[in-house]
């Protein structure tokens, strides 16, 4: 369990911590000498229960806001400490509507320096903290009176503490390991270590890691796990990871950057989220409102942006967030905003989408997606977006972003139709992928039945006719299956049902009817070329052209190079020339030079033929000399 304290400065927050655990948590010679926490501290100890607590103790001073939020995320139960001399104060009205906002909802408060109260005085500042803590995660927390000189209520608080780490469940260990940086510093014989709470997740001695958002990767050389040395480290404690890469050291890791599985490295700098807007806000917050956004232990600047109209104080709703710089983060984080000069806390939330669109942000369908997101379990997450539009889910971006671990994205995607496009994955509900074969079939049996000469219709077009409209490396994998299955055949780019058979217009038909003689009798290895028969018939060239290149989709003719075409019968009548002057010839090869003489043509068509056939894998070629492949000879029939 991590427990983290609360409070106005001065109200002995580190004192009662060095009281519960024998450890000063103020570590730097400036806070010994002023008196106050001014950097997060870290105690660790077994309060009898065989489990190691692990206490942050953050600064009060409102100055410190920002350290102390460095701290706030990955506790699992707040110490809010509030003197018994002083009663409620600002900072500790902040530092609860701060733990308010991150979703802590497991307390403790220390009543501190009873020893300085009366019982009249301590009756009252206990009802001031119960109506401070009305209507907050803490309502009805447990208000314990301790002292750290006459040692009061020690041994209750220490007691109380104890039971609720028995009672701390496990966190998400089976997730992907992510663990929040909050220091960063040099051991001398070691080298980099990076602190932090692993926030999901498991690491081990030797695994490999990603400091992420700047992407630098390291490797674990040691791990020290609630103050101990360990060979594996679980979400939930407080870790030191001794890190060792190519450009790892003190000043290339940051407070506010995280370690994370190497999966899970996709900075991002726009987020859509829920914002709770404190009541003691002055003003409504409008579109691109500045502020400075709190995750983990990163601080950035931001512009919110309302996706619901303006936000008066106390009110809630759903806004984007448009970051200064890339931070990590995952769906489901918490988060605090502050104004931007750190005087006030403006309010805070939980991030919903990673990955946001920049434009028509604010439409009916986006909102209804951002709606399905807010779910807290990722399987009815997924479920409730995937039968709202567009009704796809780029699903390897919805389980990075979730930080989900194999065994939870299994679950999550059970009963799931996914479409592995090889870089990405995307989900659709089976409902909907029933609907996107349905659409598939009927958009290609009106394009049959609208252009019947037309071979099929091109895979590009087709995809922008379907809804929902899968990214091309999803709708290629759409396409394998479908065609796996018998329902489309693919020919070259074009796609057509398999009882598809191009059919001429009536027109088209008596245009070909008029150049089948041409291409016939006596002239038949001498065909006219297109743009001659064009020319001669004052017909468009396109034309001829295009009825040529359908008949030879239908096997009527050949289309030997761009200008010349032959007929079906002639092409296989060349083949069994080529045949006959290769069984003529002493070494069984034939020349260029021969099959010009038997087809009566030039040596330049003659060419032109020969390649081909080349092309086709009807005849093997060795330098200017070809013969017959037995294996193709039956090509053309």
């Amino acid at each position: 369990m991590i427990v983290g304290t609360a409070g106005h400065i001065d109200h002995g927050k580190t004192a009662l911590v060095r009281a519960l655990t024998g450890v000063d948590a103020d570590r730097l010679a400036e806070e010994k000498a002023r008196g106050i926490t001014i950097e997060l501290g870290f105690a660790y100890a077994d309060l009898g229960t065989g489990r190691i607590t692990g206490f942050v103790d953050v600064p009060g001073h409102e100055r410190f806001v920002h350290t102390m939020l460095a701290g706030a995320g990955g506790i699992d139960l707040a110490l809010l400490v509030v003197a018994a001399d002083d009663g409620v104060m600002p900072q500790t009205r902040e530092h609860l509507a701060i733990l308010d906002l991150l979703g802590v909802h497991r307390g403790i408060v220390a009543l501190s320096k009873a020893d300085l109260a009366d019982q009249a005085r301590r009756d009252a500042v206990t009802a001031e903290i119960a109506a401070l803590l009305d209507g907050t995660g803490l309502e009805g927390a447990p208000v314990l009176p301790v002292s750290t000189v006459t040692g009061e209520g020690i041994e209750t608080l220490r007691a109380a503490l104890a039971d609720a780490e028995t009672e701390t469940g496990a966190r998400a260990a089976e997730a992907r390991f992510r663990l929040g940086v909050d220091r960063s510093f040099t051991l001398k014989g070691a080298g980099t270590v990076v602190t932090g709470t692993v926030l999901s997740g498991r690491i081990a001695v030797g695994d490999m890691v990603t400091v992420s958002p700047q992407g630098l990767t390291a490797r674990v050389r040691a791990i020290h796990a609630q103050n101990q040395p360990v060979q594996v480290g679980l979400a939930g404690q407080r870790c030191a990871l001794n890190l060792a890469g190519e450009r790892i050291d003190r000043e290339a890791i940051r407070r506010g950057d995280m370690v994370v599985d190497p999966v899970l490295h996709a900075p991002t700098d726009r987020i859509d989220a829920h914002l709770r807007v404190l009541g003691s806000e002055p003003r409504p917050i409008g579109t691109w409102f500045p502020a400075r956004l709190h995750s983990g232990a990163a601080e950035v600047g931001a512009r919110i942006v309302p996706l619901e109209g303006a936000l008066d104080p106390g009110e809630r709703g759903l806004v984007q967030l448009v970051l200064d710089q890339p931070i990590a983060a995952a769906v489901g984080d918490r988060y605090i905003l502050r104004d931007v000069s750190v005087r006030r806390t403006i309010g805070g939330g939980a991030f919903l989408d990673l990955r946001p669109p920049a434009r028509r942000r604010r439409t009916p369908e986006r909102l209804a997606q951002l709606q399905a997101a807010a779910r807290p379990d990722p399987a009815e997450a997924l479920q409730a977006m995937l039968v709202a539009p567009p009704y796809v889910i780029d699903l390897t971006a919805f389980l990075r972003d979730r930080a989900l671990g194999p065994d939870e994205a299994r679950r999550v995607t059970e009963g799931v139709t996914v479409l592995d496009g090889g870089t990405a994955k995307v989900a659709l509900s089976p409902l909907t992928y029933r609907g996107l074969v349905a659409g598939m079939l009927d958009t290609l049996a009106r394009f049959h039945e609208e252009a019947p000469e037309m071979q099929g219709l091109g895979r590009e077009r087709l995809r922008l006719a379907l809804t929902p409209r899968l990214p091309k490396e999803a709708f290629a994998a759409f396409l394998a299956e479908r065609i796996a299955a018998g329902d489309i055949v693919a020919e070259g780019a074009f796609l057509r049902l398999p009882g598809h058979v191009v059919r001429l217009s009536e027109e088209d038909e008596a245009l070909y009817a008029r150049i089948v003689p041409e291409l016939s009798g006596e002239a038949r290895f001498r065909p006219p070329r297109v743009r001659d028969m064009a020319t001669a018939w004052h017909v468009p060239e396109a034309d001829v052209r295009r009825v040529l290149r359908m008949a030879a989709r239908q096997g009527r003719v050949d289309q030997i190079r761009n200008d010349h075409f032959f007929l079906r019968g002639t092409t296989a009548e060349m083949v069994r020339i080529i045949a006959d002057i290769q069984a003529q010839a002493p070494d069984g090869w034939v020349t260029a030079a021969a099959f010009r003489d038997r087809v009566q043509n030039g040596r330049k068509v003659a060419i032109e033929i020969l390649d081909f056939y080349d092309r086709q894998g009807v005849t093997l070629r060795r330098g200017d000399l070809r013969r017959i492949n037995p294996h193709r000879a039956d090509l053309f029939g």
